[in-house]
């Protein structure tokens, strides 16, 4: 059985939305900041860096949320969130994924840190104007990226749309203004049933 580590809406919800959409069995095991969970011995065993995602899969114990995605839908998703190895629409998901998390949520972790995730006397609030500058510049090049399909890849959904479509709504719920193309891709991707399935499971296991 997989277990998957995470808090409701977080980055875990990425890996959760993938299980979901291979139809995968999967535990969740919900790590509560405010109550010292991620900074227990059983599970800094798991991720030395206290963080979530974190995934155990047999004996494989892996972080980070984009590697974890693209691990399940290589070893289980028989092609079906990636496209062919080697192929044009590889390079492009590539890319995608790339930007995405280099590019697109770098900012919105920053504006994170700084707002409630570091020690207060860390927080640097003169870091967020220039945090949204680097997300609106982001924003603007994937919208110019995003192609005239229902998905990244044309007709077929694939991991990097769950990333993109995540980050889009983690940009949502800090106020930042999503482009008119990148706002309807969000909802329309965001409304799929394992994506409801995937937050519905998260909720529950954090009551």
């Amino acid at each position: 059985m997989i277990k998957l580590y995470g808090v409701p809406r977080s980055r875990s919800l990425r890996v959760s939305w993938t299980l979901e959409e291979l139809g995968i069995d999967w535990q969740y095991h919900f790590i509560n900041f405010a109550k010292g969970d991620s900074r227990s011995a059983d599970f800094l065993a798991v991720n030395p860096c206290g963080k979530v995602p974190a995934l155990i899969d047999d004996e494989l114990v892996i972080t980070e949320s984009a590697a974890i995605v693209l691990h399940l839908a290589e070893k289980y998703g028989d092609r079906k969130l990636l496209p062919e190895l080697g192929s044009d629409l590889s390079a492009l998901h590539h890319r995608w994924v790339s930007f995405i998390i280099c590019e697109l949520e770098q900012p919105l972790w920053t504006m994170g840190k700084h707002k409630f995730a570091l020690p207060e006397n860390l927080r640097q609030s003169s870091i967020l104007p220039v945090a949204k500058w680097e997300f609106d510049r982001a924003a603007g090049i994937a919208e110019n990226w995003l192609p005239d399909s229902d998905y990244l890849l044309g007709d077929s959904f694939s991991a990097a749309d769950i990333l993109l479509a995540h980050t889009l709504l983690w940009a949502t719920r800090f106020e930042q203004e999503i482009p008119p193309r990148l706002a309807a891709y969000r909802d329309r991707v965001t409304a799929r049933p394992a994506m409801a399935k995937a937050l519905e499971k998260e909720m529950a296991g954090a009551e």
